[in-house]
């Protein structure tokens, strides 16, 4: 179970990191999220933005950094897409 802030003390981004992290437990289950790190958002288009999170995994012995980056409608924060990019 994840831990929540109550929702007038949480960060603009902490549903998208939410997210991040659910979706990241369903993508590599064996894992264990030990640390996250929000990088920031961008606007992508005139009406999409996108949130990019980095979370480090470990898995046994292996340990990598993974990259979230979460595309959304900026208005209806409808989520369009998530993408993982494994980095260092």
């Amino acid at each position: 179970m994840l831990w929540t802030m109550p929702a007038a003390a949480q960060p603009p981004y902490a549903k998208w990191g939410q997210i991040a992290m659910q979706q990241t437990m369903k993508a590599y289950p064996q894992a264990k999220i030990i640390d996250y790190l929000h990088v920031g958002r961008k606007i992508k288009t005139p009406t999409t933005s996108e949130e990019t999170f980095k979370l480090l995994l470990q898995q046994g012995n292996r340990v990598w950094a993974l990259l979230v980056h979460i595309e959304f409608e900026t208005k209806t924060e409808k989520l369009l897409r998530i993408r993982f990019e494994e980095t260092r």
